[in-house]
């Protein structure tokens, strides 16, 4: 199976980004991370990205705090581009994307989210899942669209609330299932078997591997021996 290629954009620590690499490398996924773009220079997700042996390229994000401007959006996607990437996923990228640049990539950009959506959209969502009381959150990944965090959910992990948590201690919990799904579901799409239709995703059923052929088997008497 050839491999995905995939496009990371992270603006902080990537340790998302790390377990990709890390269930790449082992070749438990069939995901090659062609490039790592951080509008951020010192993001540790470059260094993360450089020990690897990955491209780590720093696009400087513009004037605005929140999201990038036209002419530096053009430059993500030549960068893309010039890489070959198959699907984006983004670790912790803290751009507001335009609509131009979703609807270029249209069903290939994915994004881990701390909560089990729609729950707790935005930021924090792990110390919003606490405050408010819920005996259950998790993590999910889903493909980005124009609103926050609102795209089609591909996988979901649960994770319980217990009475002695802190806020802290469940994002740790919640983090630790991230890393574990994050490259389940790439390797869903690599393995072509995520559908989508309107907001519902299906996952078809993983093939049977297929028996190997074996050579007919010799036949007795005279003809075994010639």
């Amino acid at each position: 199976m050839a491999k995905l290629k995939v496009g990371v954009l992270a603006s902080g620590g990537g340790s998302n980004l790390q377990a990709i690499i890390d269930r790449s490398l082992a070749g438990e996924i069939d995901v090659e991370v062609a490039v790592v773009i951080s509008d951020v220079a010192t993001a540790h997700a470059l260094e993360r990205a450089r020990r690897a042996g990955i491209p780590a390229v720093h696009v400087p994000p513009g004037r605005f705090r929140t999201k990038l401007e036209p002419e530096i959006e053009e430059r993500y996607v030549e960068t893309l581009e010039r890489y070959g990437i198959d699907v984006i996923a983004l670790a912790g990228f803290m751009r507001i994307l335009h609509d131009e640049f979703l609807a270029r990539y249209s069903g290939r950009i994915v994004n881990v989210h701390p909560s089990l959506l729609p729950s707790f959209p935005g930021l924090a969502a792990q110390r919003q899942a606490f405050e408010y009381g819920v005996r259950w959150t998790g993590a999910t990944v889903h493909f980005v669209d124009a609103g926050v965090d609102t795209g089609p959910i591909i996988v979901q992990a649960v994770v319980p609330v217990r009475d002695d948590d802190t806020a802290e201690t469940l994002a740790a919990r919640v983090l630790d299932e991230e890393h574990r799904i994050y490259p389940e579901a790439l390797q869903l799409i690599a393995e072509g078997r995520v559908h989508v239709a309107g907001r519902r995703v299906a996952i078809a059923e993983r093939p049977e591997p297929r028996e190997p052929e074996t050579a007919p088997a010799a036949q007795e008497g005279k003809d075994a021996g010639r």
